[in-house]
């Protein structure tokens, strides 16, 4: 009788024994790793800006000649005008912290649909690929046998002696830019449509 009270002793202490172990584990054990969310593409971000807008019947008067333009940096919006009234208004992504668009009273300069940077672009070699992307001429150097690309500025209006500029970019929904203000594509070609050199550019908190 005494050797199965303690056969059924031992069995319960190792019972309750191995629940605490398993308990432990289960606390302290390794950890399975989150799974990593997939990068959102540019578009998910775009998204989060409302698009353009249109007054068509104002766009009917609306000419070269008789346009401004006002951006708003804390908005994040472009708007073409005549006098106080907005023609169409867009999302853009101005300069980002170090890189910020100049504000004042600016005029368009220079007008160019195909523009390139000289400044920010990509190492290319001779058959066209890109060795090296997302460059800079003032600091990256080009390997040997590849030579320097611009980015694409498509309907460029140059703001600045230097090259800042309004140009179809990305629109991640806040500032991003190197300094330029960047349109969606339907946005910057309505944009370069209906202004001319000298067309006046306010650029601010509005």
């Amino acid at each position: 009788m005494l050797g199965t009270l303690r056969i059924l002793l031992c069995t319960l202490l190792l019972t309750a024994l191995a629940s605490s172990i398993s308990a432990q584990f289960r606390l302290f054990g390794p950890r399975q790793k989150p799974t990593p969310q997939p990068m959102r593409k540019a578009s998910a971000y775009i998204s989060r800006q409302e698009p353009l807008k249109v007054n068509q019947s104002l766009l009917k008067q609306a000419t070269p000649d008789n346009t401004r333009i006002v951006v708003s940096i804390s908005k994040q919006r472009a708007s073409l005008m005549i006098g106080d009234q907005v023609v169409a208004d867009g999302p853009i992504s101005s300069g980002r912290r170090g890189h910020e668009s100049p504000h004042g009273h600016l005029k368009v300069l220079e007008k160019d649909p195909d523009h390139r940077s000289n400044l920010y672009g990509d190492f290319v070699d001779s058959s066209g690929r890109v060795v090296r992307s997302g460059v800079s001429t003032r600091s990256d150097a080009a390997p040997s046998g590849t030579h320097y690309v611009g980015a694409p500025m498509t309907w460029f209006l140059r703001l600045t002696e230097d090259g800042v500029g309004m140009h179809v970019g990305i629109l991640p929904g806040y500032p991003a830019s190197h300094g330029c203000i960047r349109q969606s594509p339907d946005g910057a070609k309505l944009f370069y449509q209906y202004t001319r050199v000298g067309t006046p550019v306010d650029v601010g908190d509005y």
